[in-house]
């Protein structure tokens, strides 16, 4: 269900960029504002442009959203305050903790919006270290910082 959810979201998010575009090449008079001269198959070039953009909108979570291990030492409670000053310091805030996990979400709401609300990073203890689970872009960065962190110890 969170893999549709997060479909449709970055469908609408694409419309709204594209309706955006649209209108900036309207408004500084690049085209004309017909549709039907704006393209070259006029109104049948919308539903081709929705239809690619639901293509792209259904990968989009398979690849944006991962799965990554920080491999880590130590017990839960020994990594907690390094786990929390990455994390702090990557700019997310605790939301909860559970089971010697953690859920973290960004403390900017500029942040979170542009990333439409799916900037969850949910942290969970394995035999291996520590599996990170969110958005792919933001995990690679939350990975290295808590390694390098701990390569410090």
């Amino acid at each position: 269900m969170k893999y549709i959810i997060r479909a449709l979201k970055y469908f609408c998010y694409l419309v709204v960029l594209l309706a955006v575009i649209i209108l900036a090449l309207v408004l500084t008079g690049f085209v004309e504002a017909d549709l039907s001269k704006m393209f070259v198959n006029g109104y049948d070039s919308l539903w081709q442009i929705a239809l690619i953009m639901l293509f792209f909108a259904l990968l989009y979570p398979r690849f944006g959203f991962s799965k990554r291990t920080a491999h880590l030492y130590g017990s839960p409670e020994e990594l907690r305050p390094d786990v929390m000053k990455v994390m702090e310091g990557l700019g997310y805030a605790l939301e909860s903790e559970q089971d010697g996990g953690y859920a973290f979400r960004r403390r900017s709401g500029l942040s979170r919006a542009l990333k439409m609300w799916e900037d969850r990073i949910v942290i969970s203890p394995t035999g291996a270290g520590l599996e990170l689970e969110g958005l792919t872009r933001d995990l690679g960065r939350a990975v290295s910082a808590l390694e390098a962190t701990r390569a410090d110890v």
